[in-house]
């Protein structure tokens, strides 16, 4: 199975730093093959015989017996990254209106959950949001779309208040692991 690793918490604001060798190293130790990290901030795709549940498990348990402190880790099979990319629930005609409002920042997010979003909390983020900003929900992920920065966006608040184990990727990213998945 062909899989993404994507690391919460590490490497950001100069807190919880990890190598990204470091952590590549720590991915081959579990016995993990065509181990590639992305970026700083925690992203690694590979390729394990092991289901997602036991795999995450262990590399939990690997990576803060190893760096010593804990760090969420959701996993996701190529699979399903490609239905995530494939079901992108925006409009061209919507993501052009964002981008243009300011075009020197990201404005597409996915929001990388364990499990399925619940309903109450999604329907308390939207009672208690209102503006520009889009916010859908998807399998075990929700997509955002910010009209300016999402460092100032009160929807990505309230999606990273309700759903606190949550990672956030920019769509970019999330392409970029989506075509390294591709060419392992």
């Amino acid at each position: 199975m062909k899989y993404v690793a994507l690391f919460r918490g590490i490497n950001v604001g100069g807190k919880n730093i990890v190598k990204m060798q470091d952590l590549k190293q720590l991915l081959l130790d579990l016995g993990l093959q065509q181990v590639n990290t992305y970026i700083q901030s925690g992203n690694v795709v590979f390729e394990a015989t092991l289901e997602e549940v036991p795999l995450q498990d262990r590399i939990r348990t690997a990576f803060s017996e190893r760096f010593g402190f804990e760090s969420d880790v959701i996993l996701r099979s190529m699979d399903e990254i490609n239905t995530l990319v494939d079901r992108l629930p925006f409009s061209a005609e919507e993501i052009a209106k964002a981008e243009a409002a300011d075009p020197q920042v990201e404005h597409l997010y996915v929001y990388f959950l364990e499990n399925p979003p619940e309903p109450p909390k999604l329907d308390a983020i939207c009672r208690k949001y209102t503006g520009p900003d889009l916010f859908q929900a998807g399998e075990r992920e929700i997509y955002l779309l910010c009209s300016e920065s999402i460092r100032k966006s009160k929807l990505a608040i309230g999606i990273s208040k309700a759903f606190d184990s949550a990672t956030a990727r920019n769509w970019k990213t999330v392409l970029k692991l989506t075509d390294m998945l591709a060419k392992l």
